[in-house]
């Protein structure tokens, strides 16, 4: 199969790819492509930029969340029907899991086969930028380096410097971004604020990067560099295809778990958090729960006193929930309403923190007996993990492999009997309706999470 598609990479992280990625998704759109946007790693905030970018989903790409074997499935899954897919990276070019470039953007790029467009940092340099751009060339051969993007430009001579001195390299320049103030979207404690929190904000943010990248860049050598991509021999992931026990189409007279002698005719509901507090979440998650024959409504903690009606069982994913813990709270009809239901409940990171007694001496649902609180420190890395418990997704002695990324904490810190541990650590809490952790799963790399999820509804 056919995708056009280019890899936004860096020499290291912070170097302006989110700019240019972000801002090419959105110029290409602008000219009337469909374009399909991803990113390299566990990141569920550049995603949101992409997907205003571009209106469509932001996928993500990471061989340790989901294998190698499902990268390009997931990649031409997402991209079906589109005219090309930009992959923003992560961190450095070669970054990946440990010394290794396991899950890096290199990594991603070989495994889709995909050219890298190299967004180089020229603030302060110029001879320097060839070297830099040569010893990323020569580093991996495997890795197809098409050309740069020069950012943080300071002038109409310094551009012309360090186009000058990379002729040497052979590399074509595919733009100079000049250094300028505005663009960048503000931050916090875990990085960029996200898209939904921003609204008009956001919207604006995206349209300055989309005139920035298309007054800089050369959007039609761009183009031409995406469909110089070979075709992929892969089969596009299916959600269906990929679920590993009969999908659950109906479930007939049953009585709904959160609502005593309501009958559940058709598929289930599945209420999914959403809203500004619960951002993080992969797009793979709903379509599995739907093609096992669930019914995903997203519902808003902030705002919605009620669970959807019919309710059969609950998400409630990542996001800042500390960023409105007196919201949260003051929405006691919702916490008094999740306290008492008794359906599944899968509950991730931010889901961990509402679920809680309190969150920075707030009250929460109180469906867990834990405090939690904001701490000084950051939590961030990929998990091996193993489960130590049965849970509505977990059976004890599983493996699975998942990412933390938090600045918060609870106490006591996991149950007795901990959900997870790996080496040198231990999260999560679990009893027979719910999961909580701070563990963060791809359900594509584990896809009888949905149907385990969905069969819990009548278990």
């Amino acid at each position: 199969m056919v995708v056009p598609r280019l890899v936004v990479a860096a020499p290291a992280s912070g170097s302006g790819k989110t700019t240019v990625a972000t801002g090419l998704m959105a110029a290409l759109r602008a000219r009337g492509l469909r374009v399909s946007p991803h990113k390299v790693g566990p990141d569920y905030i550049d995603p949101g930029y992409h997907a205003l970018a571009t209106g469509r989903p932001g996928r993500n790409l990471d061989p340790w969340l989901t294998g190698e074997d499902l990268v390009a499935p997931l990649f031409l899954h997402g991209a079906a029907g589109a005219d090309v897919a930009v992959v923003e990276g992560v961190m450095g070019l070669y970054d990946g899991a440990g010394a290794t470039d396991f899950a890096s953007t290199a990594h991603v790029a070989r495994l889709i086969d995909a050219p890298v467009v190299l967004v180089v940092d020229a603030a302060r340099q110029s001879r320097s930028v060839a070297a830099i751009v040569q010893g990323f060339a020569v580093f991996d051969t495997r890795v197809r380096l098409a050309g740069v993007v020069l950012n943080n430009v300071g002038s109409p001579r310094h551009e012309e410097l360090c186009r000058e001195v990379l002729v040497e390299t052979g590399f074509p320049v595919f733009g100079a971004v000049p250094r300028t103030d505005g663009v960048a979207t503000p931050s916090r404690h875990l990085g960029l604020i996200p898209a939904a929190e921003r609204s008009a904000e956001a919207v604006a943010a995206v349209d300055r990067m989309a005139a920035l990248i298309a007054g800089s860049c050369d959007l039609d050598a761009l183009t031409a560099v995406a469909r110089s991509a070979p075709a992929l021999s892969a089969t596009p992931w299916s959600p269906a295809a990929a679920l590993p026990e009969p999908a659950l189409r109906e479930l007939p007279g049953s009585a709904l778990p959160g609502a005593p002698g309501a009958a559940l005719a058709g598929p289930p509901v599945v209420a999914m958090a959403g809203g500004p507090a619960f951002t993080f979440g992969y797009a793979e998650q709903g379509e599995l729960l739907a093609a096992a024959g669930a019914r995903v409504v997203t519902f808003d903690p902030l705002r919605d006193e009620a669970l959807p009606g019919g309710t059969a069982a609950v998400v409630i994913g990542g996001g800042f929930p500390e960023m409105y813990a007196a919201e949260l709270s003051a929405n006691e009809p919702l916490r008094k309403e999740v306290a008492a239901f008794a359906g599944p409940v899968a509950a991730e990171c931010a889901g961990l923190l509402y679920l809680a007694r309190e969150l920075d001496g707030r009250p929460m649902c109180g469906v867990l007996d834990v405090t939690a609180a904001m701490t000084g420190r950051l939590t961030l890395g990929y998990r091996d993990a193993v489960a130590t418990a049965r849970s509505v997704l977990t059976r004890e002695g599983e493996r699975f492999r998942g990412h933390e990324f938090h600045r918060t904490a609870t106490d006591p810190p996991h149950a007795a009997t901990p959900l997870f541990r790996w080496r040198g650590g231990a999260d999560g809490f679990a009893t027979p309706r719910l999961t909580a952790s701070y563990l963060h799963l791809h359900w594509a790399g584990t896809p009888e999470l949905a149907t385990r999820f969905l069969n819990a509804i009548t278990a």
